[in-house]
């Protein structure tokens, strides 16, 4: 259980770190351009995005980095917590937008978070 919640937390960190990393440094129509479902962008404002891009930066720093160094591990589930409340807030722009395809991601990232959650708070915390 160990080896699967280190993977599920590296290949969510690091598609969050990716996905932060490209919101703050491309400019917003290049952004928007990188795929159809990117036109939620055209809903919040410059301060916004970079907020957004800097949780997702964040929230895959804290998904890897507390375990790696030892360093109050107890943030693992934690960002995994707050991931999966920032996620709901995606899941309900989608909602919003009627764009219930890419909200059905969404929805599979909140789950994501919540078994990794889980899986480091009850199922194999760290020691």
């Amino acid at each position: 259980m160990n080896t699967a919640l280190w993977i599920i937390a590296g290949v969510a960190a690091a598609a969050y770190a990716i996905g932060g990393a490209t919101l703050l440094l491309l400019p917003r129509a290049k952004y928007r351009a990188l795929g159809a479902n990117q036109h939620w962008v055209d809903d919040f404002g410059d301060g916004h995005l970079t907020a957004i891009g800097t949780i997702k930066l964040l929230g895959a720093a804290g998904l890897i980095l507390p375990a790696a160094v030892g360093v109050a591990p107890l943030l693992v589930p934690l960002a995994a917590t707050g991931l999966m409340l920032f996620m709901a807030g995606a899941a309900t722009t989608r909602f919003r937008r009627s764009e219930w395809t890419y909200m059905a991601g969404d929805v599979v990232f909140i789950a994501l978070f919540t078994f990794l959650a889980w899986g480091r708070f009850a199922l194999h915390p760290f020691a």
